[in-house]
């Protein structure tokens, strides 16, 4: 199991330390997550204080967009040449084109899914994607409670990558802790997103992320 957490949970004034912590404490990536506040009723960060992360991290960075107007804020991420850019399909009209113009730019393209849309949607993009990121929570705010459906919901495409794509990863985001990812790995789950669980752990940044390994 990968972890990769969310620096939405992170101590903001201490953006920096806390980065090259979890990056010392075992973390696979560093989770970023970008919303417009309009989209998701939130507004986070935009690309300076990102690449201020990038500057300090030593794991790859996981750039989760929650944004209308995808292409453009590919455009402004991309320079930061994350590991992966997500977006949501629930927002893009033309996906397919989207995921070949993330690729052409050398970085991995991912699909999220809200919680309410099903797997089968991407069935036929499956092939061209390295990472699919299903929500456990509803998008826009840390510290959710997770969304016990996503069990199934991760069955069920694990199926369909299996089928089409068998490198491409699972990656679960929202409310995931030391005690539901025991179900999240039996459903074929590759990676987790933990800001809360890893942030807000009283044992420190390395325990919470052993834990969930």
């Amino acid at each position: 199991m990968l972890v990769a957490p969310s620096i939405l949970s992170a101590d903001f004034g201490y953006l920096a330390e806390d980065v090259k912590a979890i990056c010392e404490g075992g973390c696979d990536l560093v989770h970023v997550d970008v919303m417009d506040g309009h989209f998701v009723p939130n507004l986070t960060i935009g690309p300076v204080v990102v690449s201020a992360v990038a500057k300090v991290a030593t794991k790859p960075l996981d750039i989760h967009l929650m944004v209308e107007n995808n292409t453009f804020f590919v455009n402004l991420f991309a320079p930061l040449k994350p590991e992966y850019i997500s977006f949501h399909m629930e927002e893009e009209k033309h996906p397919h084109r989207l995921v070949q113009y993330i690729r052409s730019l050398g970085i991995k393209p991912a699909l999220v899914l809200n919680p309410h849309t099903p797997p089968e949607t991407i069935e036929f993009l499956l092939a061209d994607v390295d990472m699919v990121l299903l929500m456990s929570v509803n998008p826009g705010f840390g510290g959710q409670r997770f969304i016990p459906s996503v069990i199934e919901k991760a069955k069920r495409l694990k199926a369909l990558i299996n089928k089409h794509n068998p490198q491409c990863l699972i990656e679960v985001d929202g409310g995931v802790n030391d005690v539901n990812i025991k179900e999240l790995e039996k459903a074929g789950v590759d990676i987790v997103v933990a800001g809360s669980f890893v942030f807000g752990h009283k044992d420190g940044y390395e325990l919470a992320i052993s834990s969930l390994k």
